[in-house]
């Protein structure tokens, strides 16, 4: 993805649309309690996802870009129907509007709960780079690969390369001075606190700080995150909430994240004036979505 030097410039309020957890397949392995073998049907996910893309691309003025942050599919690397649930997303991603870039973010599901050089290939093949950066408005975004902060004991050497890139980025944005610096990744720091106990939907309390304090020190981005649930945190001020996100394909909360330097909404593709309803509260889930303008 390529966006121009003018990018770099700050030059008024814009929006974006965030996404997670398509997870083609998810709906019908939770329901038959097998979610490691499970999810030979996903129709449901298909229509839910249409239906996003098509509210979407009815957005007037248009958002600067759309991102999902990760669980694109619910087969595993190397498991049974991978292959179709990515060709059927792929299918239905390629009707969002050619003016809306797409910005698509890693998951468990996408290389794996421990990833390894093999997975992270075969995703580097199928939707691009696991990592990056881009300007937008004036914005920097770094998409990360959380994976890597989770469990990369099979891929230490490419652990070693993002939380290098990470730390060259993270001096760009302090250097640049740039007016936000806005983290994608799968897997929250935490849920409720940074303290809290470490879970399956959370990064371990030293890896959490650990990045807190990165974030922090290179000017306090805002985190936005896939499963589980986003948080915003500005150095010692209680955490807000952003919304709260899982995956079964809805969001759990509406609108939270507020700081001054941002205005958002929950728009679950559904209950913004300017969206389209959608069929059903079902219908709400289908990519749950966020709508944040940065001033």
């Amino acid at each position: 993805m390529h966006w121009a030097e003018k990018e770099r410039e700050w030059k008024g309020p814009f929006y974006f649309i965030q996404g997670a957890d398509p997870q083609f397949g998810l709906m019908k392995a939770w329901a038959t309690g097998d979610c490691d073998n499970g999810g030979d049907e996903w129709e449901q996910e298909i229509r839910l996802a249409e239906q996003a893309v098509q509210a979407i691309n009815k957005l007037n003025p248009k958002p600067k870009f759309f991102v999902l942050c990760g669980d694109l599919v619910h087969a595993m690397p190397g498991r049974p129907w991978r292959k179709e649930q990515t060709e059927d997303l792929q299918r239905v991603l390629r009707t969002v509007d050619s003016d809306i870039p797409l910005v698509l973010v890693s998951g468990n599901h996408d290389v794996g709960n421990v990833p390894t050089p093999e997975t992270i290939a075969e995703f580097q093949r199928t939707w691009g780079d696991d990592y990056f950066s881009f300007w937008v408005g004036g914005v920097l975004f770094l998409v990360l690969n959380s994976q890597f902060l989770y469990d990369a004991s099979r891929c230490p050497a490419l652990k070693q390369e993002h939380d290098h890139w990470l730390d060259q980025q993270l001096r760009t944005a302090g250097q640049r001075a740039c007016r936000h610096a806005v983290v994608f990744q799968h897997i929250p720091l935490f849920l409720q606190s940074i303290g809290e106990d470490d879970d399956y939907f959370n990064l371990t309390k030293s890896v959490r700080k650990e990045m807190a304090d990165k974030f922090v020190e290179a000017g306090r981005p805002g985190l936005r995150e896939g499963a589980g649930e986003g948080r915003d945190w500005s150095g010692e001020e209680a955490p807000r909430s952003f919304s709260r996100q899982r995956e079964r394909g809805r969001a759990l909360d509406r609108t939270g994240f507020s700081p001054s330097s941002a205005t958002g909404g929950s728009v679950t593709l559904a209950c913004e004036p300017q969206l389209p309803r959608l069929s059903s509260r079902t219908a709400e889930a289908a990519l749950a979505g966020w709508l944040l303008t940065l001033q």
